[in-house]
């Protein structure tokens, strides 16, 4: 990148400097800045890990990693909208003042900070704790420790020079680990989790098996054999796996190569049936 390169603009977006044209994305970078006046530099990019979350709209978890508590705290979702207008960049407005950390829906992410190191080191936060979170649900459950360790980090914030609105508003004894700080008043009704779902809120709920949780929801029907699914494969299937009342497979029971075999079965009957 050289000098020429740099696109420069006013507060308004408008284009003052630079060979090249500015993005379009430029106005949510000012938007962020006009609603937080101590926010010197904006960061939008759209990392795999922390972007797939951002797909499939599933809240990022608390009370995992200390470093995710201390440098980041809550991570909004902001609602989807077509890229490039005013009304995408307003999408993050009910939740700037109270996150530097935004997932926009089905798009990327957006951070912010005092200067362009602060404002990318949370977008590398970000994205390392989301695939640390698919790594460790490969491996089996995700661990939670509790609210009062929670409350011990976050207390540990301001002698470190970091605002936490949750410390303003008194909200540090409170439910931490598995209530959200933008699940109330923030516009429409806030992303739920389906994947990473903390155990106050999960209750009784069974957690499902590593496998189950990749092959839902077409892995419960695969689990309950066809009549027209070869025999070998579905004797594999209703002989290791039994059915719930939900019809998802009892965990442990499954057959991996019993469910790539009656995958592969089923594609396959789809693609001769579209020949024909």
């Amino acid at each position: 990148m050289k000098p020429d390169d740099l696109c420069i603009v006013d507060l308004d977006g408008k284009q003052v400097s630079g060979k090249r044209n500015r993005s379009s994305e430029i106005l949510l970078h000012l938007t962020i800045m006009k609603a937080r006046s101590d926010v010197r530099s904006v960061v939008h990019c759209h990392p795999p890990h922390a972007t797939a979350f951002a797909v499939a709209r599933e809240p990022i978890p608390k009370c995992v990693l200390p470093e995710i508590e201390v440098f980041l705290g809550e991570v909004a979702i902001s609602p989807y909208e077509t890229p490039g207008g005013q009304s995408f960049a307003d999408t993050v407005l009910p939740f700037v003042k109270d996150t530097e950390t935004i997932l926009l829906a089905n798009h990327g992410t957006v951070t912010y900070g005092s200067d362009l190191e602060d404002a990318y080191f949370k977008t590398e936060i970000i994205d390392a704790y989301c695939r640390i979170l698919l790594l460790a649900r490969q491996l089996g459950r995700v661990h939670y420790y509790t609210d009062q360790k929670a409350a011990e980090l976050i207390q540990l914030k301001p002698k470190l020079g970091i605002p936490d609105p949750r410390l303003e508003r008194g909200l540090e004894n409170c439910d931490l680990c598995g209530n959200s700080l933008f699940r109330q008043g923030y516009g429409e009704p806030s992303p739920e989790p389906k994947v990473f779902v903390h155990p106050k809120i999960a209750g009784d709920q069974k957690e499902p098996s590593p496998i189950e949780s990749y092959l839902t929801p077409l892995g419960s029907e695969i689990a309950r054999p066809s009549a027209t699914a070869p025999a070998s494969a579905a004797g594999r299937l209703s002989g290791s796996a039994s059915a719930s009342p939900n019809g998802k497979a009892q965990s442990g029971a499954l057959d991996p190569e019993a469910l790539v075999q009656a995958i592969t079965d089923q594609v396959m009957q789809a693609l001769n049936g579209a020949v024909k």
